[in-house]
């Protein structure tokens, strides 16, 4: 898990054995963000929501491809952060998805200097999303 708020994290690809240490270290839901397409059977949502649920975890879903990830879905990601009982560990493939979804839904709400340090501080150089930080933070603005 890489953490990039106190409360907010991000994964590469989870596997439902690593779900009891996950609950153990204090998180309360888990987002999946990988589109169903990308994973064999056993690791598919249906499947990691019934290990998650049985290790005492929230499990959310909100698929995210390079198409989808606009203003709609980085609001959908932020509301099922803020809405969780604890700390939130979001995977995808890699994390970037996850971190990336999680930045523009920060756009407006934080400064976008601050948004890219704590996404570098975690390991994801998103320094191409600047423009669209920005602009999303001045959409927001007006």
């Amino acid at each position: 898990m890489r953490q990039i708020t106190p409360t907010y994290f991000v994964s590469p690809q989870i596997i439902p054995e690593d779900l009891p240490d996950i609950a153990a270290a204090g998180i309360a839901r888990i987002i999946c963000n990988r589109p169903d397409a990308e994973n064999p059977p056993d690791l598919r949502a249906d499947a990691m929501r019934t290990a998650a649920e049985a290790a005492g975890l929230d499990f959310a879903v909100l698929e995210i491809a390079h198409q989808s990830m606009t203003p709609e879905n980085a609001a959908r990601q932020r509301e099922m952060i803020e809405t969780a009982s604890g700390p939130v560990l979001a995977y995808c493939a890699s994390g970037t998805r996850c971190s990336v979804i999680w930045a523009l839904g920060q756009a407006g709400r934080m400064a976008t200097d601050d948004i890219l340090a704590r996404t570098a501080a975690a390991g994801y150089a998103l320094e191409q999303l600047r423009p669209a930080l920005d602009q999303m933070a001045a959409a927001r603005d007006a």
